[in-house]
């Protein structure tokens, strides 16, 4: 046997069109998707992160939807490896605030008119992780009106339960007191806390916490607690940069994004903890 060193393998570089790599990742449309409408060099960073942003959020629904089927289908292994695949994308999407954390309000206001009536409200990837959240509301919808795909997608998510709709009806199946008024409730309207769910996560969580459903709420926890964390970073990032002017598309701004901030996802989880 020689014990001489093998050469290192040559990687195969000609190519009939363009390189797998493109064929799977689609860099070139995705490195060509930016078209500035200032001349400020702040742009592009302002543009590419919203971007980034609408990805990472793509990234979310899929798991969220890949947990809300699997809960549906009692398999809850599969919902809380879901759950946790998006708390680190949660994590990742939250990073993408530092490129703009500390933007002055100069800096934004020298391209904030390319903006036009464009808001991040409009964002229907974001809807429909709201959606998926419980926070449902037919007029979301409005401002998709023009986009009849994205108006489909948003409505079909409007009608369906929601992830946490599946986990309330999974505990009423494995046996827990969720109320029928809950569990029949019109889907396509906001989730509102019940008491008797706060009572059934109480006991839950003064249980065994290696119990499936116990571990289940953390999973869910740590979701809720990265969305809040989120809602917060928005706040803060849009506070420094613009103070408390109407926000763009015509939204409230701050005041908008302070009252979306002082709400809990998954509410029950959260005031339980007050009762172990």
């Amino acid at each position: 046997m020689s014990h001489d060193a093998e050469a290192p393998a040559t990687p195969h570089l000609d190519f009939a069109g363009t390189t797998p790599y493109e064929d799977y990742v689609q860099a070139d449309v995705l490195t060509h998707l930016q078209h500035l409408r200032s001349d400020d060099p702040g742009e592009m960073v302002f543009l590419v992160t919203t971007q980034v942003m609408e990805l990472w959020f793509t990234v979310i629904v899929h798991e969220w939807e890949t947990a809300t089927r699997a809960l549906a289908d009692d398999d809850v292994p599969t919902a809380v490896a879901a759950l946790k695949r998006s708390v680190r994308e949660l994590q990742a999407l939250n990073d993408s605030w530092r490129p703009l954390a500390q933007l002055t309000p100069a800096q934004f206001n020298a391209y904030r008119s390319a903006l036009g009536e464009g808001s991040g409200f409009q964002s229907a990837m974001y809807r429909r992780m709201e959606f998926l959240l419980g926070d449902k509301s037919a007029s979301m919808l409005v401002p998709h009106r023009g986009a009849p795909r994205v108006y489909a997608e948003l409505d079909k998510a409007l009608h369906e339960p929601s992830l946490y709709d599946e986990v309330l009806r999974l505990l009423a199946r494995r046996g827990h007191a969720v109320p029928r008024a809950v569990l029949d409730r019109d889907v396509s309207r906001k989730y509102e806390p019940s008491p008797e769910v706060e009572a059934v996560w109480t006991a839950l969580y003064a249980g065994d916490e290696s119990d499936e459903l116990a571990r289940l709420g953390e999973a869910l926890t740590d979701v809720a607690e990265l969305v809040w964390r989120w809602r917060n970073d928005h706040l803060v990032a849009t506070r420094r940069a613009m103070g408390a002017k109407t926000g763009t598309g015509g939204s409230a701004g701050v005041a908008w994004l302070e009252k979306r901030a002082q709400k809990n996802v998954f509410p029950e989880l959260w005031t339980a903890r007050s009762h172990v």
